[in-house]
């Protein structure tokens, strides 16, 4: 075997066994093969063995290999009234998906307690306010109801 197949070889088992950036350089260390050699041919090993290590550092060319995350814009906006109706609307980036969606007051309340603690509170504050709002259009209806029945009852007689 000549020299060059012999440096070869040690060179293929470096690099199968062990990473050639934690390894001290070939030619610091004469080995017992190239102790007979020139120094030319010690120095060119060394040059070559070099050149691989400087390729496989730093970041790889053409970008990271890091997923990035893909994140949706959608915006959900929900808005009541004092009377106690509510509205839904989605919209995906600029364009609309859905207006003007009625929805219950209950399923409001539920949404905003399944999200957070913090977004039922108020809510559940506005949905009361217009229960009460509706308890007394109630009371003030049953009210006008009675005295019409009485109205009706006078008339009757």
């Amino acid at each position: 075997m000549t020299v060059d197949a012999l440096t070869k070889q040690e060179e293929t088992a470096h690099e199968v066994t062990t990473d050639p950036a934690t390894q001290p350089a070939a030619s610091s260390e004469p080995s017992a093969e190239s102790a007979g050699s020139t120094p030319d041919a010690a120095a060119a090993p060394s040059a070559t063995e070099e050149e691989p290590a400087k390729g496989k550092r730093g970041r790889p060319k053409g970008g990271t290999t890091a997923r990035k995350t893909r994140t949706v814009e959608l915006t959900l906006t929900v808005t009541g009234t004092a009377d106690g109706n509510w509205q839904a609307e989605l919209k995906h980036g600029t364009k609309w998906i859905a207006q003007g969606l009625e929805i219950p007051a209950a399923a409001v309340s539920r949404a905003a307690a399944e999200l957070h603690v913090d977004l039922s509170g108020p809510i559940d504050e506005v949905i009361n306010a217009a229960r009460e709002v509706q308890a007394a259009k109630v009371a003030q209806l049953e009210a006008e109801l009675e005295q019409a029945k009485q109205a009706l009852a006078e008339l009757d007689s």
